[in-house]
Order: C-alpha cells, then sequence, then structure tokens
C-alpha cells in the first residue's frame, strides 16, 4: 500500500494520520454482543480522512479480538497498524494476517494503556527475532519508544524501521500547565525526531494527542505519521466520528502548512 508524500523538497512530508479504533472495541465489550463495531469505526474514520487504522491486540483481548483483526485485513483497504507485544502469540497472529505495518510496544497486564516506551536495549535479543521474522513476511516494523537517544538508537540497531515517539509525556505536561510552550518534552521530541530521521529511520508519534496538543507535534517535520484513538473516540460521543477526525485532519494539515510556508519563506 502507498501513502500520499508531498514531493517538494522544500517541504515536510504529507503528515499521514492513524486512527487508533481500540476503544470502540472497549465500548462493545462492556456489554457483550457486536455493537459498536470496530469495523464499522474504522471505515467512518477512513471517509473523514483517516490515512490507516490501528489496532492493539492484548494477551488479555480487553477491546480488540482475534476476530477483529481478520475482519479489519478483509476488508478494509487502507494499511492496518497492528499494535502487539513482542510474544510468541502476537507474532503468530502478524504473521498469519500479514498486516502493513506491527508497532512493537511494551505490555503490562495491569496497565490501562500503554505507559511508555519499549526498553529496547533490556530486550535487543528477542526484539531483534521478532524484527527480523516480520520482516521476512513483508510487515514493516515499528518501535514504540521514548524520544530517548539510546532507544532510538538501539531501535536501528536492532531492526526496526520505524519508531513511534511517544508524547504522552508532553500531552500531560500541557494538561498540567494550561498552556502551548516550549516545554521540557517537546524539546525532547524534536531532538528525538531529528535524530531518528538522521540515522534512516521512518519517524511516527502518538499518545494522548489532542486537539488542543496535537499543532506543535505536527509541526515537527521529520515525523510522518500521527497515531491518535482516545481521544477521537471520546469526542466522537459528542459531535460523531466523522467530525472528531475531520476536526484532526484539519488541525495536522494546517499545522503542516504552517511549516511549508516557513520554509519556503
Amino acid at each position: 500500500m502507498s501513502y500520499r508524500t508531498n514531493t517538494g523538497s522544500a517541504k515536510p512530508p504529507y503528515l499521514r494520520l492513524g486512527v487508533n479504533i481500540d476503544h470502540v472495541a472497549t465500548i462493545r465489550n462492556a456489554r457483550g454482543g457486536v455493537h459498536p463495531d470496530p469495523l464499522r469505526a474504522a471505515q467512518l474514520a477512513v471517509e473523514a480522512g483517516a490515512d490507516g487504522i490501528t489496532a492493539h491486540l492484548r494477551e488479555d483481548r480487553r477491546h480488540i479480538s482475534d476476530g477483529d483483526i481478520a475482519r479489519l485485513m478483509a476488508e478494509l483497504k487502507q494499511p492496518l497498524n497492528l499494535e502487539m507485544a513482542a510474544t510468541d502469540e502476537m507474532l503468530e497472529v502478524a504473521l498469519r494476517h500479514k498486516p502493513n505495518a506491527c508497532c512493537i510496544v511494551p505490555e503490562r497486564r495491569q496497565e490501562l494503556t500503554t505507559e511508555g516506551g519499549l526498553d529496547v536495549g533490556g530486550h535487543s535479543h528477542r526484539l531483534r527475532d521478532v524484527a527480523a521474522a516480520l520482516k521476512d513476511a513483508g510487515i514493516r516494523v515499528s518501535f514504540f519508544v521514548n524520544a530517548d537517544s539510546a532507544q532510538i538508537e538501539k531501535s536501528y540497531e536492532v531492526g526496526a524501521e520505524i519508531v513511534e515517539l511517544h508524547t504522552g509525556a508532553y500531552c500531560e505536561s500541557i494538561l498540567e500547565r494550561q498552556k502551548l510552550d516550549e516545554s521540557r518534552e517537546l524539546v525532547n521530541l524534536r531532538r528525538g525526531a531529528e535524530l531518528a530521521a538522521d540515522i534512516g529511520l521512518e519517524v511516527h508519534a502518538g499518545h494522548g494527542l489532542t486537539f488542543d496538543t496535537v499543532g506543535q507535534v505536527a509541526q515537527i517535520p521529520q515525523i510522518v505519521e500521527l497515531n491518535i484513538g482516545h481521544f477521537l473516540i471520546g469526542e466522537a460521543i459528542f459531535g460523531g466520528l466523522h467530525s472528531s477526525v475531520r476536526r484532526m485532519r484539519a488541525l495536522m494539515d494546517n499545522a503542516r502548512e504552517a511549516i511549508s510556508g516557513s520554509a519556503s519563506a
């Protein structure tokens, strides 16, 4: 599956939006049955401007199920990014379905959501084996990491093609301050993106992004994809999923146009 990019050398690449549909499944599973349907949510997100869909298949299947992954792969025309832990079970699932990409994330049973980036150095042997198996199957390999130089460099050494930078600390810092500013966390994201791109990694970002926090992250030119889920599903309760995705898409495009204008000035 090819992606849209901006071919002008003076402009940053087109910024893709991946919509995570996990929490549509969370709502469905709270009562059982088939409603609301994550596949329908994925299709609506694409209609509203999403470039791809992300789904996290957890060990405990607390939201997305194996059946969801099968249906998404069968029905979805856009790329599927499968978030997964580096376990034998998840590797088998990925190799059976062959999504466009797999993003390897840390996973603990007691956590409500993914709480931080991978310790790539501490699990390098296992991550190397998983990355090699995925790439051999034609699946793009992404590691979800904090914007830390050691983790980014180790990701490249171990075999990742992509790093997804954890934006949670930045988003939390904005909530605490109740204002946008040049926070340490934003500086770290910029430096991490620059380093990752310099050493040959494709750069994605995500976690906790909202309408208020997405702009400054979208203006980091090395980032080519944002993955956003929980906030969009929450906003969909009030205004509909199509509306929430369209607004996020517009905010991302506006932020990208601002740095494109600066680059060409």
